[in-house]
């Protein structure tokens, strides 16, 4: 086989962007492998009504490349009811229709290869060795896309996966439910879309359900568009130069920004319970538990005992229920086929690589071979970096390193928000002292 220019692990939507980014350029010699058998996207968290949180545009390529075949518009028009979803006029997209366009470019596309888990990557001193099901593939460069596993906290590990897991196995598991008292862990997005399908009765009712969260509240997506401005180029860019401390400090302070739940779902929730408690409908009992942090829980064959800290008062409170859904997010860690190269990589304090603004790992190899990795750098990088805002924005960026050239043009206008004053407006140390 010849060699490559890149060989991108995982088929997800972030290496599907890249991919179609790919496309409009020539003389690139790359593939892109994935372990399934086809294009799928979180599946099990795909429940009726569910929103995209942000717009259609910022599809796999619009943002940098409108003229593509692969935007979501172009899917659009290719199914023939363009107009039937203007006429629509959906204030958010079904993420069903988004998982279809992302189905529907996945399957179009060239270069992708299905069926074909990677096993191992080797760098050789000249060029990395991606060990796979279907060979052995020779390439300068690497893309890692293979999303992040479920994050299950330390005091649920030891329960029964069968009464007890994450919402990215949710759709399958809840026919078993019926009946159930359920408790629901994680006041995010996931957690709040899970809440309000069992309160609607959906795959026949629950008996009771407890949404219990570490936050103050049960708190909105904050897409107000002075916050939006973090999901920039502009601030990405500015973001990735501060120091690791203060990147922390503003992501603990941002986190609204990219992890409430949408106001539509909220006021669902709300309305469900208002409906029950004051018109008689439905039967299905629900306890909003915010600002409980769960430390322990113990099963004892029948039911689960959880202890939790409230937040207000600081009382350990006791809650028993039949089943756990943990909505708790998913964590950064190295892939088993990167064990060979773990001691070159440089470990950032997103987890288990350090980025740079050109969304390269750190590593010790030659600086013509990159390791290029997506959605393992909300910390070095900024809030956008897990989330589909930018993912154009950084394909394009990706690009532009890999070829050494401007391929796609990332310049920007002067940005809404001033982040950092120019030049001209920063006093140096000697002026600040001599103010002083």
């Amino acid at each position: 086989m010849d060699k490559l220019d890149l060989v991108g692990i995982g088929i997800g939507p972030f290496n599907l962007s890249l991919a179609a980014q790919l496309d409009d350029v020539r003389n690139v010699k790359s593939a892109f492998l994935e372990q399934k058998a086809e294009f799928t996207w979180h599946p099990d968290m795909m429940l009726p009504g569910v929103e995209l949180q942000t717009s259609f545009l910022k599809d796999l390529v619009t943002l940098t490349n409108p003229t593509s075949k692969w935007s979501f518009l172009s899917y659009m028009v290719s199914q023939k009811r363009m107009l039937d979803f203007m006429n629509a006029d959906f204030v958010a997209v079904p993420r069903r229709e988004f998982a279809a366009y992302l189905k529907w470019v996945a399957d179009h596309l060239d270069g992708l290869e299905f069926n074909n888990a990677v096993r191992e990557v080797e760098f050789d001193g000249n060029d990395f060795q991606v060990r796979s099901d279907n060979g052995t593939y020779v390439t300068r460069n690497l893309a890692i896309g293979i999303g992040k596993p479920a994050f299950v906290p330390g005091w649920a590990r030891h329960l029964p996966v069968e009464k007890c897991f994450h919402t990215s196995q949710a759709k399958s598991r809840l026919p078993d439910l019926h009946g159930k008292r359920v408790a629901v862990i994680g006041g995010g997005q996931s957690g709040a879309e899970l809440v309000e399908y069992l309160l609607g009765g959906n795959d026949g009712n629950v008996e009771e359900v407890l949404w219990l969260s570490r936050r103050d509240n049960f708190e909105p997506l904050d897409d107000t568009p002075f916050v939006n401005e973090y999901f920039t180029p502009g601030y990405a860019d500015i973001f990735a130069s501060l120091h690791d401390s203060r990147k922390q400090e503003l992501m603990s302070r941002q986190k609204l920004a990219s992890d409430g739940a949408s106001l539509s779902t909220l006021k669902s929730i709300y309305q469900l319970i208002y409906r029950q408690r004051y018109l008689d409908e439905g039967n299905v009992i629900a306890r909003l538990l915010p600002q409980r942090e769960v430390f322990q829980v113990q099963h004892d064959g029948e039911d689960f005992r959880i202890a939790a800290r409230n937040g207000l008062n600081q009382d350990v409170e006791f809650f028993h229920v039949d089943a756990l859904i943990l909505a708790t997010g998913y964590e950064t860690a190295l892939p088993e086929f990167m064990a060979p190269l773990r001691a070159r990589l440089e470990e950032g304090v997103s987890g288990a690589y350090r980025l740079d603004a050109d969304f390269r790992a750190c590593w010790d190899g030659p600086a013509d071979r990159s390791i290029f990795v997506q959605n393992a750098g909300r910390i070095d990088l900024g809030i956008f970096e897990p989330q589909l805002s930018l993912m154009a924005w950084r394909s394009a960026k990706i690009v532009n390193a890999l070829m050494g050239q401007n391929v796609f043009d990332l310049d920007q206008n002067r940005p809404i928000v001033d982040w950092v004053a120019d030049g001209t407006h920063v006093a140096d140390g000697a002026v600040v002292q001599a103010w002083g």
